[in-house]
């Protein structure tokens, strides 16, 4: 169904140019040719843009300065307009880069992610689908399969559950059963978590069901800096790659470099330097955390913040190395505790840097009932500050 589904987003790919050709050479062209403009310094190139232009990987001295740059220059956007800027920015780049998914053509998305993309770039790029996730995220492994660059949007990450078997049979495994053949460059991306009142059903955090299927990789954002950065990582990878986005974060302000830049898929982000314990965290989960440190300075405690960003795979050098500083360990994540996020992370440090523990890992995550709607009880279903505060205390002990 889904290389089937594919042939009418074809029509994408044949924009660039006249003649009838293979998708995936011509891909390969593309990419070539900005790849030899970025290292000749043309039009539109920069230091970044030559060493990403093939792979989604950048080091850690360029996403350093970037930020730096950052408190300079730059200009404010908020989450959603971060993601919007970058989907432009490669659309703009690549003509095989294609957006579908539920509204998110003319309405312009359900957070307003993708708005205007439809009157830039049309409705072939930009394409409007029925309520049917299963049947268009299929149309998207198909388009991915035959050289072009779909990003699926999921109205809620609840409602890709629909689209399980395209994500984990086809997403995941394809690139192995053709025997390499084939290569899946897609992005699966929209709105989770514990919102506001959302109930149930739109309080879903899929970490938990996805991190068990082979060849996709997982990202987190949580700052607008970030987001862009990891948006346009995701696009640009060979690999099928999922990008939750927190529900509560889409307004979050930050101001960010005016040039080009990209994160690193594979690498945390260091938030707060400290010495006396590391806490791990990701999304929304960040800024409890954050809120906590401020306690816990007050309190005398030091504590070292990571952004693991990456969920999978886990960047285990920027964690192991944080762990033989401070020899205690705090996992703080939205996800469920049961199959979690955090129960993965906790079994790769025991395996890996078990010999500098001094303190038992605890994590810290949301209980194992569904989300009420009711505001009280949603809140107490997931990790608060004072909770991070009191478990610090107690590692410490």
């Amino acid at each position: 169904m889904a290389a089937a589904a594919s042939s009418a987003l074809h029509a994408v790919g044949a924009v660039a140019s006249a003649k009838p050709r293979s998708a995936a050479p011509a891909v390969a062209r593309r990419r070539s040719v900005r790849v030899a403009a970025a290292a000749k310094g043309g039009p539109g190139s920069s230091g970044r843009g030559r060493m990403v232009a093939r792979s989604a990987v950048a080091a850690k001295a360029d996403e350093a300065a970037a930020a730096a740059g950052s408190k300079s220059g730059g200009h404010e956007l908020l989450l959603f307009e971060a993601l919007r800027e970058a989907l432009i920015e490669e659309m703009n780049l690549d003509p095989t880069v294609c957006v579908i998914g539920e509204d998110v053509g003319h309405y312009g998305g359900s957070y307003k992610v993708t708005k205007g993309l439809a009157e830039m770039f049309g409705d072939l790029r930009v394409l409007d689908t029925p309520i049917a996730e299963n049947s268009f995220t299929g149309m998207g492994v198909g388009a991915a399969m035959k050289g072009l660059r779909p990003v699926v949007e999921g109205m809620n990450m609840g409602f890709l559950l629909l689209a399980y078997n395209q994500i984990s049979n086809n997403c995941g495994m394809l690139h192995y059963t053709s025997g390499g053949q084939f290569k899946i460059p897609i992005v699966i991306r929209g709105p989770g978590g514990v919102g506001r009142q959302l109930g149930a059903e739109h309080s879903q955090r899929l970490e938990s069901y996805f991190q068990s299927i082979p060849g996709l990789q997982m990202v987190a954002c949580s700052t607008p800096y970030n987001a862009k950065g990891l948006m346009k990582a995701a696009i640009r990878s060979e690999n099928p790659v999922v990008l939750f986005e927190h529900v509560l974060l889409y307004n979050l302000k930050e101001k960010i470099p005016d040039e080009e830049y990209i994160c690193c898929l594979e690498e945390a982000e260091m938030v707060r330097p400290g010495e006396h314990v590391t806490i791990l965290t990701y999304s929304r989960m960040r800024y409890h955390v954050m809120q906590a440190a401020k306690t816990l300075v007050n309190k005398g405690y030091d504590p070292e913040v990571i952004d693991i960003r990456s969920l999978k795979p886990f960047d285990l050098h920027t964690i192991g190395n944080s762990i033989k500083k401070t020899h205690r360990v705090l996992i703080v994540e939205e996800c469920m505790r049961t199959g979690g996020i955090g129960a993965s992370l906790r079994s790769a440090i025991i395996d890996n840097f078990w010999d500098y523990l001094d303190a038992p890992i605890m994590c810290l995550s949301s209980q194992d009932v569904p989300t009420p709607y009711a505001s009280t009880l949603e809140d107490a279903t997931v990790v608060q500050p004072a909770q991070i505060v009191a478990a610090v205390e107690q590692i410490c002990q």
